[in-house]
């Protein structure tokens, strides 16, 4: 074992024993989330519901591994990632275990796996009571480490498996590698989608952007009631199912309908997942740069596309982390450029198949700009940018895709509160 796994287990052991003893004292309600996109706009949902009512606390960041799931509970977070840093983090938490009385009733969080046996071990640090699956793709992030896509699906449903008897599990109805694990739950299953049989749902929604008023609409049903939700400065489908699934948390918590749409005026779109910014000669900025999957990069070219614009321009990085699935996924997303899109810029040598592919159907190359760093990327596109552009900004997070919306941003004074922050290496996708 060398000394980087080392230090880990360390840290490991550290931090687990006073985050039991914490949760043993105060015995929250623990909502937990799981899935291959959404997690963290998911969590966010979750927690502006529920603070409408209840006390809740909900993980900072993306802390959603055996290291972070510790600082979530104990509402910490580390910047520095020496030893002498964990154990100064084991003092504090130490001090919070005998100090603090006012712990939250409710507390959500973020399971995130990349490899098989993660989530059995996550379930021995913490026992959700209620449990949330956002989405798992045919080409999910991760697969790599998996066998296929059947198999992410299985380690990441284990987290409802494992809920009690009285427990919840909020399914995503519309995806099939989910509900095909169903009838393995023990729980009662909550269902959320567009599907008919979902039991929170919705038909349809509207978009509206871009412009200081943009966002989504639509109707949220429960049981033959409706009620009107807007989301503002949030796009695409992928955002309703995130409304739906925290919308069936706050109904299993027994809130109503009125209180779960006003509640959503308090949601916020975490940075980087399909945020709007003002961009620099009067365009504007699709901002989705915290990750890239080809579901993910998939949405993200469907909001765009249904957004007015004068003219569409992409900048698009590597998806890491797809194993042999890789240049399949990059040429699939070559072939959904459509007719608005008047030039494609790529960041990788995986994310240059997008282009190729592009070309290959009919785009015209000379419009098409390859870069192996996002670093090289910025200024040069400011001498593209026109008036009344919308550019769409994502890859995976590896490559850094924020430092290109902060070049070209209007405000990049506001970079610090807007854009993405670089991730630990042992937080998870």
């Amino acid at each position: 074992m060398n000394r980087k796994k080392i230090k880990k287990q360390f840290v490991k052991f550290l931090l687990r024993w006073p985050m039991l003893l914490m949760l043993a004292k105060h015995n929250p309600t623990i909502i937990a989330i799981t899935g291959s996109v959404g997690k963290t706009s998911t969590k966010e949902a979750i927690y502006a519901v529920l603070k409408k009512r209840f006390s809740v606390w909900r993980s900072l960041k993306n802390y959603n591994t055996e290291l972070g799931i510790p600082l979530a509970v104990f509402g910490l977070t580390i910047t520095n990632y020496s030893v002498f840093s964990w154990l100064g983090v084991f003092i504090k938490m130490m001090a919070r275990l005998i100090r603090f009385s006012n712990y939250p009733d409710f507390l959500v969080l973020e399971l995130g796996i990349d490899k098989p046996g993660d989530m059995a071990y996550l379930l021995k640090l913490v026992r959700p009571e209620i449990a949330v699956v956002t989405a798992i793709s045919d080409i999910p992030v991760h697969v790599q480490f998996f066998s296929g896509p059947r198999d992410v699906a299985r380690e990441k449903m284990r987290l409802v498996k494992a809920l009690p008897p009285l427990g919840v599990a909020v399914l995503n109805h519309d995806d099939s590698a989910i509900m095909e694990e169903a009838d393995k739950v023990r729980a009662k299953i909550l269902s959320f989608g567009f599907s008919k049989e979902a039991e929170v749902r919705t038909d349809t929604f509207e978009m509206f952007g871009p412009g200081p008023d943009a966002g989504i609409t639509f109707k949220l049903e429960h049981k033959g009631s409706f009620v009107p939700v807007r989301l503002k400065n949030v796009f695409g489908k992928s955002n309703v199912y995130t409304a739906l699934a925290a919308a069936a948390v706050g109904l299993t918590l027994g809130m109503n309908l009125v209180e779960i749409s006003e509640a959503f005026s308090e949601y916020i779109s975490p940075p980087g997942r399909l945020r709007l910014l003002p961009g620099i000669k009067n365009s504007w900025i699709l901002d989705d740069t915290y990750n890239a999957s080809p579901v993910a990069v998939a949405a993200a070219l469907e909001v765009m596309k249904n957004m007015e614009s004068k003219r569409d321009i992409i900048v698009l990085g590597d998806m890491k982390e797809l194993g042999e699935y890789s240049e399949k996924a990059h040429l699939a997303v070559g072939d959904l450029i459509f007719g608005s899109i008047k030039e494609i810029w790529t960041v990788g040598d995986s994310a240059r198949l997008i282009g190729e592919q592009a070309v290959r159907k009919g785009f015209d190359r000379k419009n098409v700009y390859n870069f192996e760093k996002s670093e090289e990327v910025g200024r040069q596109l400011q001498d593209h940018i026109k008036s009344g552009d919308l550019i769409l900004i994502k890859g995976s997070q590896s490559l850094r895709m924020e430092k290109i919306v902060e070049e070209i941003m209007a405000e990049p004074q506001k970079a610090k509160e807007l854009l993405v922050r670089q991730e630990p290496s042992w937080t998870r996708k």
